[in-house]
């Protein structure tokens, strides 16, 4: 597969500063106003070109098989993880139609909830939403949900914003749905469906502790009722689509446990279903929903970015630099790597960090592989842009959540993560509670 290419050739210096310049242009996506998929789909595909033009130039001009092997075993990954989404975003995009979301947002207000019953419940949420919707999807749609409710008191919605982002991040972890980092792991075969499952406990309680800690400092008193909020109901055809999603998602863990078939082929055979199902309601309800409408919606944004940002690390591993990574775990105890993992994805993004650590392929055990999942998936909730649910909600609360006011409280959200590696260890280690084999 890979095949080492001098680390000190001109194409392997060039392609760390193509990447190292691209990374650089995505985390300052705000201050620039530069779409992050377009630097990550520029050093994604570059990069693979410089590799070729390297061969063409060098020796006897002639290119490896090895090369387009890479490229081949490169697409399955990268084409698993775009369909799953694919499919995952068309579905939040029909429940957004059906005005699911905006049902919940409605009942939110109606219950009248001062703001320390507003705290946990959008926390609780986020938390039981991200293992089916994924963590971005789910902090997008609290964080709206929140600056709704209350648009004045800043220090409430900080907090909230904060617990939001833990929350999604917490719950995404141990679903195979939750995260890019979880469904990468799951994908490549490095842990079962059910494996994931029991990292249910140390998810919970680490945003437990976190969640408790913050609720200390949100304030007093309730958001303002608006007269003039008119009665929200879910559409026709809203609560078959929930009901299909859940089974989309069952399909696709039954289709990959059970028959060895790809995640995301499940998942395009729920999106048959529905587009099947907008058929059934137009012949019998008039009722129109135009499943395309819904495509158009997603964030095609974010699934260029994932192709170019995993096109780039995979170019990367093809020279040779992810082989010294794989050796670190065979120098050091991979659990301290591992709880490392979570502190570098805080400040790099956790996508890159652990396509990175799947493409250096460790030599680990599931217990290790379940806790790289853990802290990938919530070390990126100790720096405001460290998660995409961290980035998303920047965006939707532009200049209330910040970077400078996730600082403010990460202390709550470091004690929360050191908790969740505590439990794993009690769980995993100790009582060898875990379904590794």
């Amino acid at each position: 597969m890979e095949h080492a290419i001098p680390l000190d050739s001109w194409v392997g210096i060039l392609s760390i500063i193509v990447f190292v310049v691209a990374y650089l242009a995505i985390a300052t996506e705000e201050q620039i106003h530069l779409n992050k998929s377009k630097p990550a789909l520029f050093a994604g595909t570059f990069i693979f070109i410089l590799i070729g033009v390297y061969y063409i130039t060098t020796g006897d001009g002639h290119v490896p098989h090895s090369l387009e092997e890479s490229i081949h075993h490169l697409i399955v990954e990268i084409s698993a993880i775009f369909f799953f989404l694919f499919v995952a975003m068309t579905y939040i995009e029909a429940l957004i139609e059906r005005n699911v979301f905006e049902k919940l947002k409605y009942n939110l207000i109606e219950k009248g909830y001062d703001y320390k019953k507003l705290f946990w419940v959008t926390g609780m949420l986020a938390f039981f939403i991200s293992p089916i919707a994924d963590n971005l999807t789910t902090a997008l749609i609290l964080s709206t949900v929140l600056i709704t409710i209350e648009k004045e008191n800043k220090k409430f919605l900080v907090l909230g914003a904060i617990n939001i982002v833990v929350a999604a991040n917490a719950g995404g972890a141990w679903s195979p749905f939750g995260d890019i980092t979880t469904l990468m792991v799951w994908a490549a075969g490095q842990g079962e469906f059910v494996e994931f499952l029991y990292l249910f406990p140390a998810s919970i309680i680490g945003w437990g502790v976190t969640a408790f800690l913050l609720s200390f400092s949100v304030p007093e008193g309730s958001p303002t009722k608006s007269d003039s909020q008119e009665k929200v109901e879910i559409l026709q055809g809203g609560r078959v689509i929930i009901g299909l999603g859940i089974l989309t998602i069952v399909t696709a863990v039954l289709s990959h446990q059970l028959f060895h078939l790809p995640a995301f082929w499940g998942m395009m055979f729920g999106l048959s279903l529905l587009k099947l199902y907008s058929y059934f309601l137009k012949k019998v309800y008039n009722e129109h929903i135009n499943i395309f409408d819904s495509i158009a919606k997603i964030e095609n944004d974010t699934l260029l970015f994932f192709f170019g940002l995993l096109g780039a690390v995979g170019g990367l591993s093809y020279i040779g630099y992810l082989a010294s990574a794989a050796e670190l775990y065979t120098m050091v105890d991979p659990t301290y790597i591992n709880i490392a993992v979570g502190f570098i994805s805080a400040v790099v993004d956790n996508v890159p960090v652990m396509y990175a650590v799947l493409k250096a392929n460790p030599v680990l055990d599931g217990t290790q592989w379940m806790l790289v999942t853990l802290t990938a998936g919530i070390g990126g909730s100790l720096i405001s842009f460290g998660s995409a649910a961290g980035v998303g909600v920047m965006g939707k609360l532009r200049g209330i959540y910040t970077f400078g006011s996730h600082m403010k409280y990460a202390w709550a959200v470091l004690v929360g993560y050191i908790i969740s590696v505590g439990i794993w260890y009690i769980q995993f280690q100790m009582l060898g509670l875990h379904g590794s084999h």
